[in-house]
């Protein structure tokens, strides 16, 4: 666990230029349509930036066997883990679009 918690912590300081100390691990499930789209654990660490104090990362396996690494600040309208997963779905949605 230690090891994943410190690649989130890298992935952390890469995208937001910024420190961070885990905190917890929730687990989050995301249904659309009566349907699981998303299920896993999000790790919650406290950063030290400038818009948040919180920061909300999980990897997971890409459809070709890769990882996605996914770090969202706690930036309205994300406030919780399961919100940064909405966001980060609604990102990915808008990516392949």
């Amino acid at each position: 666990m230690n090891e994943y918690i410190d690649e989130l912590r890298g992935v952390i300081k890469r995208l937001h230029d910024c420190e961070a100390v885990y905190l917890e691990t929730v687990p989050v499930t995301e249904a659309f349509q009566g349907k699981t789209v998303w299920q896993g654990e999000v790790e919650v660490f406290t950063v030290q930036h400038p818009k948040a104090s919180r920061c909300y990362a999980w990897a997971y396996e890409t459809d070709t066997g890769g990882k996605r690494f996914m770090a969202v600040l706690e930036i309205p309208p994300v406030d919780s883990p399961q919100t940064a997963v909405k966001a980060a779905i609604v990102s990915d949605a808008r990516e392949k679009a």
